[in-house]
């Protein structure tokens, strides 16, 4: 099956998408990449990627597009240009995080172009994603799955097949509902261990190797210690994803105050201008506003 994937259009070349893509050009697939700027598709142009400013174009040949955008209404956007250029029987893998609602939506306007879709959004940040140690949650038909998967395992540590198709989505949805939460209350911890009068460096470093902490805190702990929140995984990007949750869970009829909370919290600090750092930078805006 893998030998039926020759040609990969990749389509959004932010912080991670410029990484995966460059992991398919590492083994030699033949990419096309295209993206809303230039500056990301030209420096991966100069690794043996070829640059499509034109989005029709850019699909054509392909036999496989993968999406990787920001939200819902960017994904939408994208589709309504590419979609009607693919190739009928070829394949369609958005990575973005979106809801599944919105996959399911996806998936018929593929279908409505004999185009087989699959949702496939990606546990990890900058570093998972440069290293090729993603987790990949995909919503696809067997037959669909069995094809990605290899090219999918060049970008990711791990290929898990979830279900039919939005059961990636819908996946991806509870693990960063627990990612955003687990933040908010670490962070929260902090500001009122301070005020009960420990040092902060002692806090950071204690409270993220407990037994209680999120195994991903051990791995923020250095950053937070020196206050670096270069974006690994932009907090406006958590707060988009968090919106995505209430909404669903809204949809569903079931609990979501927890998540409401730390979708305020995250607003709060989008508001404040800390948008394009790292969603850890939460525990910076509630320093400042306490």
């Amino acid at each position: 099956n893998q030998a039926m994937i020759k040609q990969i259009t990749f389509i959004g070349l932010g912080i991670m998408g410029s990484r995966m893509a460059q992991n398919l050009l590492n083994k030699e697939y033949q990419i096309t990449v295209h993206n809303r700027s230039s500056g990301a598709a030209e420096i991966l142009a100069d690794s043996g990627a070829t640059f499509q400013p034109d989005i029709s174009l850019a699909v054509r040949n392909a036999d496989l597009v993968l999406t990787m955008l920001s939200d819902p209404q960017a994904v939408e956007t994208v589709a309504a240009s590419f979609l009607p250029a693919m190739q009928m029987g070829s394949i369609w893998v958005d990575c973005s995080t979106v809801d599944p609602d919105f996959s399911l939506i996806m998936a018929q306007r593929a279908n409505n172009h004999d185009i087989r879709f699959s949702d496939a959004p990606v546990a990890g940040t900058l570093p998972h994603a440069e290293r090729a140690e993603l987790v990949f949650f995909v919503g696809a038909a067997l037959e669909d799955f069995l094809q990605i998967e290899p090219v999918l395992g060049h970008m990711g540590k791990a290929v898990k097949h979830m279900g039919e198709v939005s059961k990636g989505t819908a996946y991806k949805l509870l693990v960063n509902a627990q990612l955003g939460l687990a933040m908010a209350a670490f962070s929260e911890t902090v500001v009122m261990g301070q005020k009960l009068g420990f040092e902060r460096r002692f806090l950071i470093e204690n409270l993220s190797q407990g037994p209680v902490a999120a195994p991903f805190l051990k791995f923020k702990a250095d950053k937070l210690q020196s206050k670096d929140y270069d974006a690994q995984f932009p907090l406006e990007l958590m707060h988009k994803d968090l919106c995505l949750v209430t909404q669903t869970a809204q949809r569903l009829d079931t609990s979501h105050d927890l998540a409401d909370t730390a979708e305020r919290l995250y607003k709060h600090a989008l508001l404040a201008g800390l948008g394009r750092q790292d969603f850890a930078a939460i525990l910076n805006h509630l320093e400042s506003s306490r």
